[in-house]
């Protein structure tokens, strides 16, 4: 498995509840400029119409080599997960007030894949309370490494 892309502010910003793993409807010069490295997954996130589910925001940057019909770099595109999975999901949402934003895109067996969560959105106070779990479990870790030494 390799990592093409990852949401670190997601974790800071949300309580992750559970996590799918999803396909993504692209074209050609999408998975080539993602081979590359140029994506980006701030600010996405994923929506649900006709009981399929989109995601909005995911920028994929223009591949430089391609010609005049190149992607739009902002453009919705269809993720593949099962019927089943989709309508967990939207009721989830609609009923409990959750996001599913994407949290990780990589390539599986040559496949872009993308792992998107089903998310709480922290308070102000909670983001507090994560950064001061952090660094106390960071300053253990290093007493630990001083006294092994």
């Amino acid at each position: 498995m390799k990592v093409v892309a990852q949401n670190k502010k997601a974790r800071h910003d949300y309580f992750i509840l559970e996590t799918y793993e999803a396909g993504l409807q692209l074209v050609g010069s999408e998975i080539k400029s993602i081979r590359q490295g140029k994506v980006s997954l701030n600010d996405s996130y994923v929506v649900f119409k006709n009981m399929e589910a989109f995601v909005l925001n995911m920028h994929i940057a223009k591949y430089e080599f391609s010609n005049i019909f190149n992607h739009q770099e902002l453009r919705t595109r269809k993720l593949l997960l099962h019927k089943k999975e989709i309508s967990k999901l939207y009721g989830k949402t609609k009923e409990q007030g959750l996001t599913v934003i994407p949290i990780k895109l990589y390539f599986l067996n040559g496949l872009a894949k993308l792992e998107i969560a089903l998310v709480k959105g922290k308070k102000d106070y909670d983001k507090r309370e994560s950064l001061k779990e952090k660094d106390q479990q960071a300053r253990l870790r290093k007493i630990a490494d001083k006294v092994k030494i």
